[in-house]
């Protein structure tokens, strides 16, 4: 018991950095990276330290669609979208699709809000693919189209505020290929990248496939699988009656906050640990209380708000980085302390947020 009270005070002072209180304008300047040629998650990067406008010239009407709000992960994408157009003062409608299955949905919700008069469409995609006729028709309206979180191939987009998610399964497969390098004996890992066809799970796989090549990781099962709590569980009970010799189950934040209960109801704690190649408040709570080894932050808050000002930037034809994201670093039981929650996960409370007036 004083072990749990101990976690569930570490988890409410990390999610404290979080909550309401501080200055919007407090976020910024902020750590970035910018590739250059944009667009390529290959190209050379150069470090900035971000710089927002401080207000829009008018409150500009901007459409933000999600693949959904089903998870933590994307509640801190929302709050930061909300938060940075609530500073600015623009408008702004939020859509989700409900699940990565919904890609129809999401080309639906597109359309209806630049029929409504969206004025600027930020996207989280499903599909790294499946957006590009719509987002064809979109700019040639001339309505700028930024890219957030997940990736889109189309050549056509506004820009990208986003990090390379091949980079977040990297920097989590080379945590584990540090903990059990070559010789040092074999650990049987399931890697649970997500939902198949995902651009960011794509990338996330090679990433993770490629940091542990070399390493004594034997990855035993790979299974997709969309981002619910209910489907990663499953797939996360299918693979430990396949493998009772398990170490190891990594994969998404959804897959990391699911496993937790169920190795603790199988007695299987101390035998299989966790790590997730994202992070959310379940895992910045796994980690403190030791049920997650480690998981790299992409700043998902910080994506969303820089997405809405490259978005109001275009509009004003201001200038603007096109390919932008923060720099990436690993959190586990060693730095969490130093972890500044307020750049990845929503305060606690938030709820949903599909209109700013």
């Amino acid at each position: 018991m004083k072990k749990l009270i101990t976690g569930l005070m570490a988890t409410a002072a990390i999610l404290a950095v979080a909550a309401p209180g501080a200055s919007a304008a407090d976020w910024f300047p902020a750590p970035v990276q910018v590739w250059e040629p944009a667009f390529d998650m290959n190209s050379p990067r150069r470090d900035i330290d971000y710089p927002p406008l401080a207000k829009a010239s008018k409150p500009w009407e901007i459409c933000v669609s999600f693949p959904h709000m089903k998870d933590a992960y994307w509640l801190g994408v929302d709050y930061g979208v909300t938060e940075e157009a609530k500073r600015l003062g623009v408008k702004m409608q939020v859509v989700e699709a409900g699940g990565y299955t919904e890609l129809n949905k999401q080309i639906s919700q597109i359309e209806d809000c630049v029929a409504a008069g969206a004025q600027a469409v930020i996207i989280g995609a499903i599909s790294a693919d499946g957006l590009n006729n719509v987002i064809s028709e979109v700019r040639a309206k001339n309505i700028p189209v930024i890219d957030v979180i997940n990736g889109i191939s189309s050549p056509e987009i506004t820009a990208k505020s986003l990090v390379s998610f091949g980079e977040m399964g990297a920097k989590t497969g080379e945590y584990l290929a540090k903990l059990h390098p070559a010789g040092s004996g074999k650990v049987k890992v399931a890697w649970f990248p997500g939902p198949s066809g995902a651009g960011w799970v794509e990338a996330g796989n090679a990433g993770f496939i490629g940091a542990i090549e070399g390493s004594d990781i034997e990855l035993v099962e790979t299974k997709y699988g969309d981002t619910g709590k209910e489907v990663q569980a499953k797939l996360v009970e299918d693979t430990l009656e396949a493998h009772p010799d398990l170490a190891y189950v990594v994969g998404t934040a959804v897959t990391a906050e699911a496993a937790v209960p169920i190795l603790r109801s199988r007695g299987l704690t101390d035998q299989v640990k966790v790590a997730s190649y994202y992070f959310t408040p379940g895992v910045a709570q796994g980690l403190s209380r030791g049920q997650i080894v480690a998981a790299p932050t992409d700043s998902t808050v910080l994506q969303g708000r820089i997405a809405v000002d490259i978005a109001v930037r275009a509009l004003e034809g201001e200038t603007y980085e096109k390919h932008v994201g923060p720099a990436l670093y690993v959190v586990n039981a060693d730095n969490l302390k130093d972890f500044d929650a307020s750049s990845t996960l929503a305060p606690d409370g938030f709820k949903p947020v599909f209109r700013v007036d």
